[in-house]
C-alpha cells in the first residue's frame, strides 16, 4: 500500500510541478532498495544503495561500459606518460551542473578542470571523512611532511586536468570510474554542507526532486543533460525514477509481481525455487511475464583460513598444515553445491581468487581444486590428522550463510573432518575476522574496481588485517615481488601473466577455499528496454526506456 500511495504522489507531483505530459505518458522507473540509502554524496558511495542512487545524479572523468571497459565521460580524451605516473585529461566543454540556487542568479555553471581538483581534494581531506579516500591514498605524490603535494591535482586551464601519481598504478582509470571520483560543485558543498547528502547537485541524467528517507526517493529527468544517443536523441528517455525502501524482500517481490516495481535485483533464497528450475533458468510460467538477466558477478565467495601461527596457542594446529588445507579443498563438491544449493546460480570455484567476469581470469591456464575423495584422504594422511580423535574446528559464519555452512560441514564430516559452526551477527563476524580471532571463516570479496589486482591485494603481505584486507595473513616473498612488479607493469598482457603466476602461488599455499563465483540475477518487467547489466551490478538508467 505504501508503494501504491507513493506512486500516486509521484505522478501528481511530477505532472503538476515539472512536466507538461499527461499522467498516462509519464515514464517512471521504479525499483526497491531494501537496505535504504544513507547518502547521495559521492564521497560516501560505499554500498549498493548509495552507489546506485549516486550513479544517476553524478558523472566522473571516465565510466565503464557493460563489458567493464573504460569509456570517456566528462573527459573526452586522456594521455598517460610512459612511466604511468602522469594522467592528462582533456575535458568536454558542454557539461553543466544541475540548476540550483547555490549558483546564484545563473542557477548553473559549466564544469571546468578546477571542479575536479576541488572534488578530489575534498575526498582526501580528512575532515570529509570520506569512505572513498583509499582510491587516492598511497598513490599520490606527497611532500616531506607526508602531506599531499599541490601538484597531485592540477588544472592547467578550464579544459585540462593533470593528475600526478607517486608511482604507477595500472588500474588507476578503473578507480576513477567509481562514483567516489564524481565531480561536485564547491558552491553546493559550501551552501548545504552536511546536508549535501540529501541535497546533491551533480551533472547526471537525473536530479533530486523529493526524498522521504523512510518511504521513497524521487529523481526527475535532467532536461539539460549533456548526453545524446547514437541517433542524436537527448538522454535520458525516462521522466523520473522512484526508489522505495521496503525492507522485507518478500513484500518487495509481491510488489514486483503486481507490477508496482520494474526491477527486482537479486533473487532471494525463498523465491529461488519458485522462479528458477534446477538449471538456473526461469520457469516457463514466468518467461512470458518477466525478462531475466543472469551473468557473472565480480564476487568471489570463499572460506578463509588464518595461516599466521602467531595467532595460535597450538603451533601444530591442523589449519597451519598445508596438506590439511589441501584436504579441506578437495573435500568440497562445488558443482553439487551450485546445482542443489543454489539452483545453478553461480560458477563453481575451481580456479583462483579472480572471478571469471574479469579478463585476468583464465580457465585453461589455471587449475584450482575440485572434488576428489581420494586426494582428500591422501592429504589428510600426509597432514597427520586423525579422524575421530581431533578437536572439532570451528567455522565462523552468519545466519545468512547458515545453509551453505551446514552443507560444507556435512562435506567435511563425510571426509572425517570434525567441524562445528558458530553463528554471529555480521558486524561481530567481521570484527572477529579482521582481528584474527576467527581462524576458519566464511568470507567474500566483491570487486571495488574491474582489475584482478583488487583480488590479489587480499594476499599481499603489506595488507595484513586489521589495517588491510589480507585476513588470512598469507605471506609469500615471491608473491609480494610479483605483486610489486605488476604494479609497475603498464603492458596489460605482461601484467596478466604476472597475475597468473601469483594465482598459482596462492593455490599452492591454499590460505582460502574458493567456493564459487557469484552471478547477478535481475528480473525485469517486459516493458523495460535498454537496461544493461554488467559484472559490477551497476545500474545505468540513462539509456533505459519504458513502454507505456
Amino acid at each position: 500500500m505504501r508503494i501504491k500511495l507513493s506512486s500516486y504522489f509521484v505522478l501528481f507531483f511530477l505532472t503538476f510541478a515539472c512536466n507538461k505530459k499527461s499522467i498516462e505518458n509519464l515514464k517512471i522507473f521504479r525499483y526497491n532498495q531494501a537496505e535504504g540509502i544513507s547518502s547521495l554524496d559521492p564521497a560516501f558511495a560505499r554500498n549498493q544503495g548509495n552507489i546506485w542512487g549516486v550513479s544517476q545524479i553524478f558523472n566522473g572523468l571516465v565510466e565503464l561500459d557493460e563489458h567493464l571497459k573504460i569509456n570517456a565521460c566528462i573527459a573526452k580524451s586522456w594521455k598517460i606518460n610512459t612511466k604511468g605516473t602522469q594522467y592528462i585529461f582533456n575535458l568536454r566543454k558542454d557539461v553543466f551542473f544541475h540548476t540550483d540556487s547555490c549558483f546564484g542568479p545563473t542557477l548553473t555553471k559549466k564544469v571546468v578542470a578546477q571542479d575536479f581538483v576541488y572534488s578530489f581534494k575534498r575526498i582526501i581531506d580528512k575532515k570529509t571523512l570520506s569512505t572513498g579516500a583509499w582510491i587516492f591514498n598511497n598513490k599520490l605524490k606527497k611532500e616531506n611532511d607526508s602531506t599531499f603535494s599541490d601538484s597531485c591535482f592540477f588544472a592547467l586551464n578550464d579544459s585540462t586536468l593533470i593528475i600526478n601519481l607517486a608511482r604507477p598504478f595500472p588500474a588507476f582509470l578503473e578507480l576513477l570510474s567509481m562514483p567516489y571520483a564524481s565531480v561536485v560543485p564547491k558552491e553546493a558543498i559550501e551552501k548545504y554542507k552536511k546536508e549535501f547528502r540529501i541535497h546533491p547537485v551533480g551533472t547526471g541524467a537525473f536530479q533530486i526532486q523529493v526524498w522521504d528517507e523512510n518511504t521513497s526517493l524521487i529523481l526527475k529527468k535532467n532536461t539539460t543533460y549533456w548526453k545524446s544517443d547514437t541517433l542524436n536523441q537527448k538522454l535520458p528517455y525516462l521522466d523520473a525514477i522512484q526508489i522505495s525502501f521496503v525492507k522485507d524482500k518478500n513484500l518487495a517481490f509481491l510488489d514486483f509481481e503486481k507490477g508496482n516495481l520494474d526491477l527486482l535485483s537479486g533473487i532471494d533464497e525463498s523465491s529461488r525455487d519458485l522462479l528458477l528450475n534446477q538449471n538456473g533458468v526461469l520457469k516457463n510460467e514466468y518467461t512470458k511475464k518477466y525478462n531475466l538477466q543472469k551473468l557473472p558477478y565480480l564476487n568471489t565467495e570463499y572460506i578463509g583460513i588464518l595461516i599466521d601461527s602467531s595467532f595460535y596457542e597450538d603451533k601444530k594446529h591442523p589449519l597451519l598444515n598445508l596438506n590439511f588445507r589441501k584436504a579441506l579443498n578437495y573435500a568440497i563438491n562445488r558443482k553439487e553445491l551450485i546445482m542443489y544449493l543454489r539452483n545453478h546460480v553461480g560458477i563453481p570455484g575451481t580456479q583462483g581468487i579472480i572471478p571469471p567476469s574479469l579478463q585476468d581470469f583464465s580457465s585453461s591456464e589455471l587449475k584450482g581444486y575440485d572434488y576428489n575423495a581420494e586426494l582428500t584422504q591422501i592429504y589428510l594422511r600426509k597432514s597427520g590428522y586423525k579422524s575421530g580423535k581431533e578437536k572439532p574446528i570451528k567455522l565462523y559464519t552468519t545466519s545468512f550463510y547458515m545453509e551453505l555452512s551446514e552443507y560444507l560441514q556435512k562435506e567435511w564430516n563425510r571426509a572425517g573432518i570434525a567441524i562445528t559452526i558458530e553463528l554471529n551477527p555480521s558486524s561481530t563476524h567481521l570484527d572477529l575476522v579482521t582481528k584474527g580471532k576467527a581462524s576458519f571463516f566464511r568470507g567474500s570479496w566483491l570487486g571495488d574496481y574491474a582489475d584482478g589486482e583488487n583480488y590479489l591485494s587480499l594476499l599481499y603481505s603489506a595488507n595484513f588485517s586489521p589495517i588491510g584486507p589480507n585476513r588470512t595473513h598469507f605471506k609469500n616473498e615471491k608473491f609480494d615481488l610479483l605483486y610489486k612488479q605488476a604494479m609497475q607493469e603498464t603492458d596489460p598482457k605482461k601484467r596478466r601473466n604476472l597475475y597468473l603466476q601469483m594465482e598459482k602461488l596462492f593455490l599452492e599455499s591454499a590460505p582460502m577455499i574458493i567456493l564459487y563465483y557469484d552471478e547477478i540475477m535481475r528480473l525485469m518487467q517486459k516493458n523495460i528496454s535498454g537496461l544493461q547489466a554488467d559484472a559490477m551490478n551497476s545500474l545505468r538508467l540513462e539509456y533505459v526506456n519504458k513502454i507505456q
